[in-house]
């Protein structure tokens, strides 16, 4: 009871009654109207007033606005009364839809588009209906912004070798935001990353620079241990004698393997040595 003073002598009393108990007081009038109606249309209003939901679907119903309670209704048929209950459709299956190209400017400085693929899944249909005015098209703009948000913080590298890593680091931040919506992001996949036409070139003439570099090495690592080889037979000729002599034989053998019509023999110096004294003198 609420009392409203009008003056000094006068207290003007009035009894108000809570909005809650109007709308309960409307609510059961419609509700009876509801069923009279239904009465008076049968068997027609059986038609209007039961529903069949799929196995992979359930129903969120209102009546005259408000959720009703017991949850979703579904899988199979449920109940509604004519012109005061509604109730909207959700799909329980997974869903994927692909992120549009985005361009990142990476940690590094190097702008670079970036895709992708995200699976979600209805984990909650009364909150995917009751907090968020279109959750699907929500998901999709927070999944292009933390696509975005993500890959900002990462090198070129990282972003060209750790997908794996920021799928998941994705996937995590995706469905912190969305719980409150009702929605489950299952999987995250980065799909393709398309470098600038200049940027690939200059990889490209790195990458090459970088393979001829360790070609050289490799070479001049060839030549170190094959001159080392040759050193060290070097040095075991010079102690036998008959080594040596072994191995000019093992050559003149090789060569008249090979049919040639002309044969050179290699002469030692020390036996040409005294001739060319002589000659001098």
């Amino acid at each position: 009871m609420d009392c409203v003073t009008t003056d000094s002598l006068n207290c003007e009393c009035y009894v108000q009654m809570p909005e809650g108990q109007r709308g309960g007081l409307i609510e059961i009038l419609a509700t009876v109207g509801s069923i009279i109606l239904m009465i008076v249309t049968f068997p027609i209003s059986v038609f209007i007033c039961f529903k069949v939901v799929q196995e992979y679907e359930r129903a969120v119903i209102f009546r005259m606005g408000r959720l009703r309670s017991g949850g979703a209704r579904g899988p199979g048929v449920f109940f509604v009364l004519p012109c005061i209950d509604n109730y909207c459709k959700v799909d329980l299956r997974t869903v994927s839809f692909d992120v549009p190209p985005q361009e990142v400017l990476t940690k590094d400085s190097v702008t670079v588009s970036v895709d992708a693929v995200v699976y979600y899944r209805i984990s909650d249909p009364l909150k995917a209906v009751v907090q968020v005015a279109n959750y699907s098209h929500s998901t999709r703009l927070l999944a292009a912004t933390t696509l975005r948000n993500v890959l900002g913080t990462r090198n070129l590298s990282e972003l060209l070798i750790e997908r794996e890593a920021i799928s998941h680091t994705m996937q995590i931040s995706l469905d912190e935001a969305t719980d409150p919506w009702g929605v489950k992001v299952e999987r995250v996949e980065i799909k393709d990353v398309s470098l600038p036409t200049q940027l690939q070139r200059a990889m490209a003439t790195e990458a090459e620079a970088a393979r001829e570099a360790r070609a050289k090495v490799i070479a001049a690592e060839g030549e170190m241990k094959s001159a080392r080889a040759l050193k060290e037979a070097a040095d075991t000729m010079c102690e036998s004698p008959a080594a040596l002599q072994l191995r000019y034989l093992q050559t003149l053998n090789s060569i008249s393997a090979e049919k040639n019509s002309t044969i050179i023999f290699p002469l030692p110096i020390d036996l040409i040595s005294p001739l060319l004294n002589l000659v001098k003198k």
